[in-house]
């Protein structure tokens, strides 16, 4: 063979490599997407009071309370469900990072971003509320000399 015609044939083996590389790399893409939307997460408040199921774009999926509702303060029942969606987005959230993980291999931005995570959505449960005052409805009395508006008013051309 010529030498020309060895540098073809090695480009035309190179060109075949690439090929079944990025066919093996959209299987693996395609794989990835799959994984990513199946992924939910899923939290439940230290005293079982409320569980979350958020899907994989974040969507709260369905919340159940536990029988303990009904003699839970409603102001840390709101605290709790605020902190357990919080958390059960986190845990979908690192579930997508784990099989983004799974299919490109160990990354440091992956790393960073379930790091960030952590320290935004750790461990601490956040600061009950304050006592919120009760509110103060004035009713207004309405004014006695003037006359409500007609619902329809006759026109002069009608």
């Amino acid at each position: 063979m010529t030498e020309s015609a060895d540098i073809l044939l090695r480009r035309i083996e190179a060109i075949d490599t690439a090929a079944a590389d990025n066919r093996l790399r959209a299987e693996s893409f395609r794989r990835m997407a799959e994984g990513l939307r199946d992924v939910v997460g899923t939290a439940t408040s230290d005293d079982g009071v409320v569980t979350v199921v958020a899907g994989s774009d974040g969507a709260v999926k369905s919340i159940a309370f536990g029988p303990a509702v009904r003699t839970t303060d409603p102001a840390a029942l709101s605290s709790a469900t605020l902190r357990v969606i919080a958390l059960a987005r986190a845990d979908a959230a690192r579930k997508q990072a784990e099989v983004v993980r799974s299919a490109l291999g160990d990354t440091t931005l992956l790393d960073r971003v379930l790091a960030e995570d952590r320290r935004v959505f750790g461990d601490e449960p956040p600061q009950e509320p304050a006592a919120i005052p009760p509110r103060v409805l004035r009713r207004v009395a309405p004014v006695e000399d003037e006359e409500p508006e007609p619902a329809f008013r006759s026109r002069d051309a009608w």
